[in-house]
């Protein structure tokens, strides 16, 4: 699963560039055969379940050490577990002017931080090895542009070093461009090229010179063809081409073809609360407000229920999407009850959610002309993530309120 965490901007500055080829990474699964271990690592990765991927992939490092795959899948679950923990893994992060390289960066442990380089460090010297003992080593060279674009995403991500991560992946991209060329019958190699090329092709004429610096153009509606063949075609890489599908479509303003890869993510993938929060905002975006409503509301019965995998969502989470989608309806009243009930318990939730439930319940106290509330909740903003995008807005807010107008 990729995020669905990329961040695309409106605003025109230098770290919309970084942000938009960086973050907006697939997972890059390795090439593997069929192995119980990393079937069963997989179904806990997509349906969020990261401490069980961790502990299954980290299982099948040890017995199987001499393989390059295994190493890449552990440090994947180890990344994405803390994408998840920072509410990293969401499309709201992928449109409008919410920049994600001023979100704090996340906040991984010594010890993951190193398991997490020394798989990379393993996966690299083995595959390395392996090419040169064959150069064309199609498994080789594919494995390895997996651990330069899981390395690239951590150096964005965690280290914040846009140089080291776009050398990452520059060499990911290469790599799998080599494999396309010796084995094209291979279209899931074709992931990373479709992401760069949608990347890049969206980015204003002004910065496009940055493709030419890192060897490629762009090309938008080609990265979309790309992505819907690996969607359509691939095998491993299938069920990412998807996910990044649906981001591409929110950044596109075509929800509708988004929601039925959703219906067939949460098909695969039942336990993922993830893709039932992403139905809500499509729903929203195309502006229908009782679909996205009722959604939340099969959510909330889910939830009551005990359903598996619903245990780590918490209830506050969906009053915080439930919140959103009324704030822009202009249901503040309505916004104001489910934003209050997420930021009672904001210190419970991941930065992004708390970060935006806090600042979106300012601007319904504003538009309700309710200052002294509203400045209490930017500046909670403010005090629980003060790098954040969120808190950024929060402090324009502080010195002026927040106004909108008819739409």
């Amino acid at each position: 699963m990729s995020s669905l965490a990329t961040v695309y901007t409106n605003e025109s500055s230098s770290s919309t560039i970084k942000s938009s080829v960086l973050s907006f990474l697939p997972l890059l699964v390795s090439i593997l055969p069929a192995q119980d271990l990393t079937a069963k690592g997989y179904d806990h990765f997509y349906n969020l379940e990261f401490d069980q991927a961790v502990e299954v992939f980290r299982e099948s490092a040890a017995k199987d050490a001499g393989n390059a795959n295994p190493h890449n899948h552990l440090a994947q679950a180890l990344l994405y577990r803390e994408m998840l923990r920072s509410g990293a893994l969401e499309s709201e992060l992928v449109t409008g002017t919410n920049p994600f390289l001023r979100r704090q960066k996340l906040k991984v442990s010594d010890d993951d931080q190193k398991l997490f380089e020394s798989s990379i460090a393993k996966s690299m010297s083995l595959t390395q090895a392996a090419l040169a003992r064959k150069a064309d080593d199609v498994d080789a060279m594919y494995a390895l542009g997996v651990a330069h674009g899981l390395r690239g995403n951590f150096n964005f991500l965690v280290r914040k070093s846009w140089t080291e991560a776009l050398r990452d992946i520059t060499a990911s991209r290469k790599l799998h461009q080599r494999v396309t060329q010796l084995r094209p019958s291979l279209h899931d190699a074709r992931l990373v090229q479709g992401v760069h090329d949608y990347v890049v092709g969206s980015l204003p004429f002004t910065y496009k010179m940055l493709g030419f610096i890192v060897g490629f153009r762009g090309d938008k509606e080609g990265g979309i063809r790309t992505l819907q063949a690996v969607a359509s075609q691939g095998t491993i890489n299938r069920t990412d081409a998807k996910v990044l599908l649906c981001i591409a479509y929110r950044r596109e303003r075509r929800p509708a073809d988004a929601i039925p890869l959703l219906k067939t993510l949460l098909a695969d993938y039942p336990r993922n609360y993830l893709f039932r929060l992403e139905m809500v905002q499509m729903y929203g975006d195309m502006g229908d407000k009782q679909k996205a409503l009722d959604t939340l509301v099969e959510l909330d019965k889910l939830k009551a229920a005990a359903t598996p995998g619903l245990a780590a969502l918490p209830a506050e989470k969906i009053n915080a999407s439930r919140g959103t989608l009324l704030f822009w309806y202009r249901d503040y009243d309505g916004a104001i009850t489910e934003l209050r009930k997420a930021a009672a318990k904001a210190k419970d939730l991941d930065l992004n959610t708390a970060s935006m439930a806090l600042l979106r319940l300012g601007q319904c106290y504003d538009m309700k002309q309710q200052r002294a509330q509203a400045l209490e909740s930017y500046r909670a903003a403010l005090a629980l993530a003060p790098d954040s995008d969120a808190a950024r807005q929060a402090r324009n807010y502080v010195s002026s309120p927040y106004k909108r107008g008819k739409e």
